[in-house]
């Protein structure tokens, strides 16, 4: 569950413009939809807040519990005091400790007007009863009493405050990536331990993706993107230099594609605003006489130019574009890899409603071909990225489960 951060009523009522709701449950319904509740409460084909999802981490999985108004199963025995609890400061009604799944840290800058709010919304979502064991991790990481060791190395909870010299639509676009949007949560680099290291929303794996760097980074972030086109992309899924596919495709649908232009703008001036991350490999565009550039653009002409282009410009809202499109040229090609094994599919959101698929190319390349195809596209159209090698792909293909049809073609 995402949700909202605020430094006090004071402060949220001077940065966080009034959203136009007419009581405590709207306004609660609204932060529920900028920190993308639904869309981490809600399991594939299950019942809204139910639960149910299960999370992959570095260190096992957890499955997302039930928030539901249900007195079993959900938070409906829950007073207001123990919903703030858990969600400022990770503690359960309890006493049990909660993981950093559930981003306390962010949450922790919530102000009590914001966390009533919420909490009236949620008291008003129908029961379900599912119950849930979310812990499933495996010893030594299932003992719970292990993260106050945790947060006493990680967990800084400091309000919300904003930054002198900067104008209204930046704060808020700090307070929304920071807080509700929880935007490092995917796309901060990690320690070993999961917390989040100092060179904030510059890529991290995530759940077999990459979730890219969203710094004002060129080419490899934002930097060459509108203001306008980032808040494109969020409400939409489609931008000139990318579409949302993976779990980026679910947030764009079950929470930015609903917020206020005036929200989407306050991140995209905020983001483009962000420090570079440092590269973590030097990037060159391959040569043109290298073998492999040469295997992966006879791919490519054959089996991708129809849809993307011979100048990789796709289409609007069918086929996404590849020149310029900073996925491309991410430290690592993870995203890309699983995209032509597996396929994917796009947001569909009621401003570009077509949601288009590609298919899985597992069954027709092996991995020294998926490799020098994606060579070919991260160092054509004027991207420049380091080379994919057949290793990296082979390890992606194994990770996956989709029976033979992902099996390593001979």
């Amino acid at each position: 569950m995402k949700t909202i951060a605020f430094a006090s009523l004071l402060i949220a009522t001077a940065i966080v413009p009034a959203q136009a709701q007419s009581s405590p449950q709207a306004g609660g319904r609204y932060q529920a939809v900028l920190g993308d509740c639904e869309g981490c409460h809600t399991a594939v084909g299950g019942k809204p807040f139910a639960g149910g999802t299960v999370l992959q981490t570095p260190f096992g999985k957890i499955a997302v519990p039930n928030i539901t108004s249900d007195h079993d199963t959900g938070i409906g025995s829950w007073t207001e005091a123990d919903f703030r609890r858990a969600l400022r400061e990770g503690e359960s009604p309890g006493g049990e400790r909660l993981y950093p799944a559930m981003p306390y840290p962010a949450y922790a800058q919530m102000s009590d007007a914001d966390v009533a709010s919420l909490w009236a919304y949620m008291k008003t979502v129908a029961p379900v009863h599912n119950a849930v064991e979310p812990n499933l991790l495996p010893f030594p990481f299932n003992i719970r009493t292990l993260m106050a060791g945790w947060n006493w190395l990680y967990f800084k909870p400091a309000p919300f405050a904003p930054t002198a010299g900067k104008s209204a639509d930046w704060n808020r676009g700090a307070y929304l990536v920071n807080g509700p949007g929880h935007c490092g949560a995917c796309h901060a680099p990690k320690t070993l331990l999961g917390a989040d290291r100092s060179a904030a929303l510059t890529g991290a794996s995530l759940q077999g993706w990459f979730a890219p760097e969203i710094t004002g980074a060129k080419p490899r972030g934002i930097g060459n993107w509108s203001a306008g086109g980032i808040a494109t992309y969020l409400k939409t899924g489609w931008s000139s230099h990318s579409v949302a596919t993976g779990p980026m495709a679910e947030v764009v649908e079950r929470s930015t594609s609903q917020m206020t232009d005036g929200d989407l703008n306050a991140i995209a001036v905020y983001l483009k605003d962000q420090p570079a991350g440092a590269d973590m490999q030097p990037a060159s565009a391959s040569l043109r006489s290298d073998p492999a550039m040469q295997a992966g653009g006879r791919l490519y002409r054959d089996n991708c130019a129809t849809c993307h282009g011979a100048d990789g410009k796709g289409e609007r809202l069918i086929f996404p574009p590849l020149a310029g499109n900073a996925i491309l040229v991410q430290s690592s090609a993870e995203s890309l890899t699983r995209v032509v094994l597996a396929g994917a599919q796009a947001a569909g959101t009621k401003a570009a409603p077509t949601a288009p698929s590609m298919p899985s190319y597992a069954w027709k390349f092996n991995d020294a071909q998926v490799a020098n195809l994606l060579t070919y596209i991260r160092n054509n159209w004027g991207n420049a990225a380091q080379a994919v090698s057949a290793e990296s792909v082979g390890k992606i293909r194994a990770g996956l489960s989709g029976g033979p049809s992902l099996a390593n073609k001979e």
